[in-house]
């Protein structure tokens, strides 16, 4: 059975769309990732190009309210900025809300702002991968 995460930013433009991208590509099959905002701002066009430099294609996704996911459960809720953090909904029967920080990349300057697009996305990915390790370590084999 998949583990279902649902990932939170304020305009799901960026950083939650990575997450939600990146989760399933680092992860494999057995987890089902959603992300929303509270904002919703649209997708923004460097999220699909730093993710189409690694081979993701995100190009078909939009930004989706946070209140599309009203009365579902999950396994986790990440937020990945302080705002949402601040405004995000409590979904009922969800097991573990998890807060990761991450750079708005957009807000960088023009001349700097695809390259934060990639810092954010690379940070986004280690955060995953440190994630995995720890919440879905396998357990010890064979009898004790």
């Amino acid at each position: 059975m998949a583990h279902h995460i649902l990932f939170l930013c304020t305009g799901n433009s960026a950083r939650s769309q990575m997450a939600e991208a990146l989760l399933p590509f680092i992860g494999g099959r057995d987890f089902q990732a959603e992300s929303a905002g509270t904002h919703p701002a649209g997708l923004h066009p460097m999220t699909v190009m730093v993710m189409d430099e690694l081979g993701v294609d995100i190009r078909g996704r939009r930004s989706k309210n946070v209140a599309e996911f009203r009365g579902r459960s999950f396994d986790y809720v990440i937020t990945v900025c302080s705002r949402a953090k601040e405004t995000c909904p409590v979904f009922p029967g969800s097991h573990t809300a998890l807060h990761w920080s991450f750079d708005d990349p957009a807000a960088a300057s023009p001349d700097r702002r695809l390259e934060e697009f990639r810092r954010v996305r690379d940070e986004i990915a280690d955060r995953i991968r440190t994630f995995l390790a720890v919440e879905f370590k396998p357990g010890p084999v064979g009898p004790r």
